[in-house]
């Protein structure tokens, strides 16, 4: 049962983080990500390597959930998990990407991704509480 509940909180991830991502950053907000002069592959991503990613932070994220404190109903538990996740991901690929390129707007890249991770992870640590624990233990 622990198995088909990883599979599944690493499938829902993946779905939700690839599904955002996409409309998000090449749909969404394409033409402020050329204006913020931050990505150089905007036009040209390399799908593969970012569904990498997502495979092993999903693997990673579904494996620690089981270590993370049951005080809550699983849909709150899981949204805290993700939004810890969220930040820890996010220090990294927000701010400290911010450090190391020339960013047009810092303020306006800070907003626009902390947002991003927001929902991403929020989302994400819905599904992955959902699933661990149970349509019963929603509320």
């Amino acid at each position: 049962m622990q198995t088909r509940k990883f599979i599944g909180a690493w499938a829902a991830y993946v779905a939700i983080t690839f599904c955002l991502g996409f409309v998000w950053h090449l749909v969404l907000f394409k033409d402020l990500y050329h204006e913020l002069a931050i990505f150089s592959r905007i036009d040209n991503p390399i799908i593969p390597l970012g569904f990498s990613a997502m495979l092993i932070q999903g693997a990673v994220l579904s494996y620690a959930y089981r270590f993370f404190p049951q005080r809550h109903s699983s849909v709150l538990n899981g949204i805290k998990f993700g939004l810890l996740a969220g930040v820890f991901i996010a220090s990294s690929a927000v701010i400290a990407e911010a450090a190391k390129q020339n960013v047009t707007s810092l303020s306006i890249w800070l907003l626009v991704e902390t947002v991003y991770y927001l929902l991403q992870f929020g989302l994400s640590g819905f599904a992955i509480g959902l699933i661990f624990g149970g349509v019963t233990k929603i509320f």
